[in-house]
This record gives structure tokens, C-alpha cells and sequence, in this order.
């Protein structure tokens, strides 16, 4: 069987290796398409053949400003001519937007924290005294951690949005959320694949919130603010131990009501955070469609995410377009 072209939408190459390795493995064929500059002819159709997205909302931290707004157009493009796309635009929008994704964790009676949104100095402030407890603030076009600051009354917040140190972030929007204090210092994502359950991945917190789980990103930067990081294998695994396999199966709840959220959304590829407080209960705050995987937690449980994204492609993707081709 003659396999179809993949096409990877990227800005970031240190995150495309263990995708092209995988698509190697599998015998597919694939094209590179980088975002941050480019061409759209309207008048020329886009290649057939299977595209992913693989645009990040921290691309502008990788000086990439004029990613998110060509991805938009490429997608778009890709929709109007009916080309299979892995996370087009309706996913690529959910994952632009914190707002967008507590709106559609909400529709599938999916428990978040209280998450709110404004523009403004007045309008955050007057939302930070609704708050009777601690908050934290978040880029509404988030990735990396953007914009992630925890405080414990509407004061201390209101003598930091007048300080040269805030930053709106991209977009100009700020999410206030209500702050979970989890027992121990980690978070779980919950990695979905079409409409399978992988695995569930703790992340642990005690360094911030750049929980990025790409092999690439868990080397001491060069510089801080920018990826791809660089540095040596062994540094990386022994940076790794931050992921750990979490104890949760392809039954529980939460992951079945995951699977029917990325089901009903038209998203293929999600890695989902939530975190939960001492009393057990869990409260998911975070959509990312453009996830990683960690090699080194792969290779522990015999799980390697783009692998079975890849299967994904061959076994689902594939016989879909064969089908609609007969027809």
C-alpha cells in the first residue's frame, strides 16, 4: 500500500524529531512546512495528503511573531479544499484561547477552576477583589507557563499591573484563576490520541511551570526565554525525572469525559492538565493540542506518543481517506 504524503505545519524544529522518526519507522513520506514566513496562493490548491498542525501558542517566544497569524490562514486554506488536518482550525483556536477552553470544559461538565477574563487595568483589578482566596494570573494565549504568577489578595496584584514587570502577553487578554493548592507538587496531563487514552503523566511543579515534557526543552537554556533548548542527552535525563506515569486507566471518569470533549471539538492529538486538591478533587485547567512527549517516560512504560500518534495515522486516518476515495 502506497501511503500518503504527511505534511507537518511547524516553527519549532526541535520538537519535529520524534515525529519524523516515527513517520521513518512507519514507511509514510513527509514534507516540512515552517510558518513563521510563507505563501499562500488561493488560486493553487494545497497538496493532497495528511497535514498536522504542530503550531504552539509560545511560538512568539521563539522571536516566530507571525506564526499564529499564518497558521490561521494555512488551516483555513487547508479547510476550504477538504484536506485531512490533524488539529485544524477549530482545534487551533480551543488551544489559542484559555477562555475558549474553560468555556468548552464547562459544555462537557468537565470541573475547572473559577476562570475569568479581562482587558484593562481596572477591569483585572476589579475582578481580582471578586476572588476570596488566591489567584493566579495567565496569559490568555499561553504555552511555557506565560504569564503565570500566584497571589494571595487583590493588593499585591494591583501594585504588580502597575510595575513595569507585567507583560498582557500576545493577544492582550489576562485569565484570573481561582489557585488549587494541590497536596504535593505536581500536576497530571492526560495524553488522548483519536479516541484513545495513552497514558497519564505527573509533572512536577517545584520549578515553575514550564512543563513542556519535549526531550528538547528539559536542557538548561542558553537563553531562558527562547527554544529550542540545547545541551547534552545526559543532562536531559537526569532532567527528566521530573514525569512520572500517574495511576489513572482508560476507564476513569475524567478520561472518558476527556475522550468525548476531544471527540465532539474535532481534536485528534490532546495532552489535558488538571490538578487536583487535598480533598481528591480534580479540576482541569488546560487544552494542549500541540503536545510532546517525554522520551525518557516513553522507554520506562513501553509508550512512545509518537509512535502511537503515527499508528493513529495508518490505522484511522488512512482507511478514512481510502474509503472516502471509493466512494
Amino acid at each position: 500500500m502506497t501511503l500518503p504524503t504527511v505534511h507537518i505545519l511547524f516553527e519549532n524544529p526541535a520538537w519535529n524529531p520524534p515525529l519524523t522518526d516515527a513517520l521513518d519507522a512507519a514507511g509514510f513520506p513527509y514534507e516540512l512546512h515552517y510558518l513563521d514566513d510563507g505563501i499562500i496562493d488561493p488560486s493553487v490548491p494545497p497538496a493532497e495528503g495528511i497535514w498536522i498542525n504542530r503550531i504552539s501558542p509560545s511560538s512568539h517566544t521563539r522571536e516566530h511573531g507571525s506564526t499564529v497569524a499564518m497558521a490561521r490562514e494555512w488551516l483555513f486554506w487547508l479547510g476550504v479544499h477538504g484536506r485531512e488536518v490533524i488539529n485544524g482550525s477549530h482545534a487551533f483556536e480551543l488551544e489559542m484561547s484559555k477562555l475558549r477552553q474553560e468555556l468548552v470544559l464547562r459544555k462537557y461538565g468537565v470541573r475547572t477552576p473559577r476562570t475569568v477574563l479581562a482587558t484593562g487595568k481596572d477591569n483585572l483589578l476589579r475582578l481580582a477583589r471578586t476572588f476570596e482566596g488566591p489567584f493566579i494570573t495567565k496569559h490568555n494565549q499561553g504555552g511555557k507557563g506565560l504569564g503565570i504568577m500566584l497571589f494571595n489578595d487583590a493588593d499585591v496584584f494591583a501594585d504588580y499591573i502597575d510595575s513595569p514587570d507585567f507583560d498582557w502577553g500576545p493577544d492582550g487578554k489576562i485569565i484570573l484563576q481561582q489557585y488549587i493548592q494541590p497536596p504535593e507538587p505536581f500536576i497530571t496531563r492526560v495524553e488522548l490520541v483519536g479516541d484513545r487514552f495513552l497514558f497519564a503523566m505527573r509533572s512536577r511543579t517545584d520549578d515553575g511551570f514550564q512543563l513542556c515534557p519535549s526531550d528538547a526543552c528539559q536542557v538548561p537554556a542558553t537563553n531562558p526565554a527562547v527554544c529550542p533548548i540545547d545541551g547534552e542527552a545526559d543532562e536531559m535525563a537526569a532532567n527528566d525525572s521530573k514525569f512520572s506515569l500517574a495511576p489513572i486507566a482508560a476507564d476513569d471518569p475524567l478520561v472518558q469525559q476527556l475522550l468525548a470533549l476531544v471527540r465532539g471539538e474535532d481534536l485528534q492529538i490532546a495532552g489535558i492538565e488538571f490538578v487536583e486538591d487535598a480533598n481528591g478533587n480534580r479540576y482541569v485547567y488546560d487544552i494542549n493540542g500541540t503536545t510532546n512527549y517525554s522520551g525518557v517516560l516513553g522507554r520506562q512504560i513501553d509508550v512512545d506518543g509518537m509512535t502511537e500518534v503515527v499508528r493513529y495515522l495508518r490505522e484511522v486516518i488512512v482507511p478514512r481517506m481510502s474509503r472516502r476515495v471509493a466512494a
